[in-house]
């Protein structure tokens, strides 16, 4: 028997004190008598039938020698009772929910097939709570807000602009790399041996990059994965260990080619520099975030692109033409668009200047 008719709809489920009512009335048999009969107080066989108490394993047993209905019987319309009343209490949480609620993308989750599309405002609360593996409006706030579960989720969203649309990014993030896999051993040096290889794919930049830069990624127990931002989750990446296997996630957010790979070499840098001890997250406009590890993140990817000792002897180059720029990256082995990042960032080239030299990537698409 399923006490859900369907996902709007509770089927009202009633205690098995009625049952016991109907059969006494068949029996032609009062209550004080099936009282004796059973041993049980005649006050708490009313209290049965009223719905005011539940129906024991031994009360079960009782019922079953005078009534000839399996003990099975009793105890299982009990648990199903019981389960009634917690589902009748969570439509109640769901209907005070409802602002809560409002307060997410839904529409948009249901456009990027990360949620299902229903009708009805309870439905889309208990759909949220689903998504995020919670039981209440309260667990999610705890979680995300108050840092009651730091083991887990070790940051505050409190007060980045909208941690309603942010948690759904870092969420579904969450169920991406565990549709991946976490069964995972992390290996920082194969990672660190890796990173040259990595770089490789940067300056081959073959058509599946993004897949075979997953499976290297895979090779030394981290899982990389793209979540496509929110509107109003304007997110760049994160970093942070699910079940002590180191996550990157990228939103793509940016489709230039070199932020695309200084993004993901940053939060490398995170997890060979920071451990596990921390999350990540960069352009959230987190308050509290440690400037000085994400400044050390940035050295680390602006190294692995481009050594200072490289970036140095290529600047003291008097023009950056297009044939410059092409010769220097294959003299230092890295991608043009790299050099026209770095030229831009240093403020030495406009953001109108070395289109040519640059590509867009979609790695959401």
């Amino acid at each position: 028997m399923s006490i859900k008719a369907s996902a709007s709809k509770l089927i009202r489920v009633h205690h098995p004190g009625e049952a016991l009512k109907e059969k006494l009335e068949e029996m032609g048999m009062s209550i004080k008598e099936f009282a004796i009969r059973a041993t049980k107080p005649e006050k708490t066989i009313i209290a049965v039938i009223n719905g005011k108490s539940s129906v024991t394993s031994e009360m079960a047993v009782s019922f079953e020698s005078v009534t000839k209905i399996p003990a099975s019987f009793w105890l299982r319309n009990q648990a199903l009772f019981d389960e009634y009343l917690v589902r009748l209490k969570r439509e109640e949480d769901a209907k005070a929910s409802i602002e809560w609620m409002r307060q997410f993308p839904y529409a948009e989750m249901v456009k990027r097939g990360w949620i299902e599309a229903v009708k009805t405002p309870e439905e889309k609360v208990r759909n949220l709570f689903e998504f995020f593996g919670v039981s209440t409006e309260k667990a999610w706030a705890d979680y995300y807000l108050n840092q009651q579960l730091k083991v887990a989720f070790r940051i505050s969203l409190a007060s980045t602009k909208d941690p309603h649309a942010m948690s759904v990014w870092l969420r579904q993030g969450e169920l991406q790399a565990q549709k991946e896999g976490l069964n995972t051993t992390f290996d920082e040096k194969a990672l660190k041996a890796m990173l040259q290889t990595m770089k490789q794919l940067m300056v081959d930049e073959p058509d599946d990059f993004f897949l075979q830069l997953k499976a290297l990624c895979r090779a030394c127990g981290v899982i990389l994965i793209a979540t496509p931002t929110l509107p109003k989750a304007p997110i760049s990446g994160a970093t942070r260990w699910i079940r002590d296997t180191p996550v990157i996630q990228l939103s793509g957010r940016y489709k230039g080619y070199d932020y695309l790979w200084f993004n993901f070499f940053h939060e490398v840098g995170h997890i060979l520099l920071h451990g596990k001890k921390e999350i990540f997250l960069e352009n959230a406009g987190l308050t509290n975030q440690d400037q000085t590890k994400e400044n050390e993140a940035d050295t680390f990817a602006s190294d692995v692109l481009l050594s200072r000792t490289h970036e140095h002897e290529f600047l003291r180059n008097s023009t950056f033409t297009e044939k410059v720029i092409l010769d220097a990256a294959k003299k230092y082995n890295t991608h043009p668009s790299i050099l026209v990042g770095r030229l831009k960032h240093l403020g030495i080239m406009k953001y109108w200047q070395g289109q040519a030299l640059s590509k867009n990537v979609d790695i959401c698409s």
